[in-house]
């Protein structure tokens, strides 16, 4: 139980999924609470997908306990599945229904559902309410898909990269109807390769690789514990070591390329002072020098590495 006796609204403990010889899942552990947003961060074939079939209940892990809403996804599927939205990334409607009947067909389906059109209106789907889903565009297929989710007025729901290809004001859009939804006592468990989305909508962010949960915090707790960065370029094969005694303590200096050197710390006047009349004492010309916060983009490639992944 969390704090004041709250269940915890998806509670997965040493979760293993294998497909064939590839294992997707390998002992993840994610505690998901209630009327928050939670973001799933990872590399390709991290085991992001996995993680939130397994909480939908359109598979079962080969090992390990998992509960959504205090259900088991798979025992309990006609019990929970009422209860959840789900957004996919494609797929699920019928080439050649209008945006508004499926809507429209999918809220009658739920016993409370939203408000159709005001929803419609809301997400920008009114003016293309009537076109066939075939010719809808991208963001119009997106938008839809984000609306058939929440149309049940559900109590979690798991959303697939909600704004991938979405302009700026659908962007906008989604992030105050995800806020909305927290706010009236909603569960979010989202998906996205956004590190901005993530630290603007989440209450907590799980980075998950190699098919576990590698990191597990709020944004701000996750961007704390690293130190902001202070960059610069000067002729290479610079005297780190000279150069990292000169600093204040608890700072460090790297040299990621030819040329090109990072200095980490407590980024503030004093910490450039000293960089400056190092450089100076060695006869060093720095230029571009830029200083930068600690974000959740820089916490992710620390975690995960910078490779790119197939």
């Amino acid at each position: 139980m969390h704090p004041g006796g709250t269940a915890p609204a998806v509670e997965a403990v040493g979760l293993v999924k294998r497909y064939g010889a590839t294992t997707a899942l390998d002992g993840l552990d994610l505690t998901v609470s209630p009327a928050t947003v939670t973001a799933v961060l990872g590399p390709n074939g991290a085991g992001k997908t996995t993680t939130v079939e397994l909480c939908e209940g359109y598979r079962a892990p080969d090992a390990g306990r998992l509960r959504v809403l205090g259900l088991d996804p798979v025992a309990d599927a006609p019990a929970l599945r009422p209860r959840l939205g789900v957004m996919l990334q494609s797929g699920g409607v019928y080439a050649g229904v209008r945006a508004t009947e499926m809507l429209t067909h999918v809220a009658r389906l739920h016993a409370h559902p939203l408000d159709v059109d005001a929803l419609a209106e809301r997400l920008g789907l009114a003016s293309c309410g009537r076109t066939p889903y075939r010719r809808l565009s991208g963001g119009q297929r997106q938008r839809l898909a984000l609306a058939l989710a929440v149309v049940g007025r559900p109590e979690l729901v798991f959303l697939d990269e909600p704004t991938a290809g979405l302009d700026p004001q659908a962007r906008r859009a989604t992030w105050e109807l995800i806020a909305e939804l927290r706010a009236d006592g909603v569960t979010t468990v989202l998906t996205t390769h956004f590190m901005d989305e993530a630290e603007e909508l989440a209450d907590a962010v799980a980075v998950v690789d190699e098919g576990r949960v590698v990191a597990h915090g709020s944004p701000a707790e996750l961007c704390g514990g690293g130190a902001d960065v202070l960059r610069f370029t000067g002729r290479p094969g610079l005297d780190l070591v000279s150069l990292r005694q000169a600093l204040p303590d608890g700072s460090g200096a790297a040299e990621p390329s030819p040329g090109s050197y990072r200095i980490t710390g407590d980024v503030g006047p004093r910490l450039l002072a000293t960089v400056t009349a190092w450089c100076a004492q060695h006869g060093v010309l720095a230029d571009r020098i830029t200083t930068r916060r600690h974000t959740l983009e820089d916490v992710f490639l620390e975690l995960t590495g910078k490779e790119l992944r197939p």
